[in-house]
């Protein structure tokens, strides 16, 4: 038998939870278990986005620091 607890929400996110649920019967706990895996999945995306912006900044400062660059805005 799992465990259970009771916890206490404004009415507004009551209300907000009940305007987003996938069907009239799902429970408030399988919407917030849902919430929680999207919640995760967009929280390791941005890490992975983070990490692909720092192993590009060096190539993109060589692309965009050039003297040719540089050159040209001044001609």
């Amino acid at each position: 038998m799992s465990e259970t607890t009771t916890v206490q929400l404004n009415k507004e996110i009551v209300e907000s939870l009940k305007k987003i649920k996938e069907h009239p019967r799902q429970s408030y706990n399988e919407l917030i278990a849902r919430m929680v895996d999207i919640f995760k999945k967009a929280k390791s995306n941005n890490q992975y986005d983070e990490f692909l912006h720092k192993i590009q900044q060096h190539k993109m400062k060589e692309l965009w620091d050039n003297k040719e660059d540089v050159e040209w805005e001044n001609a």
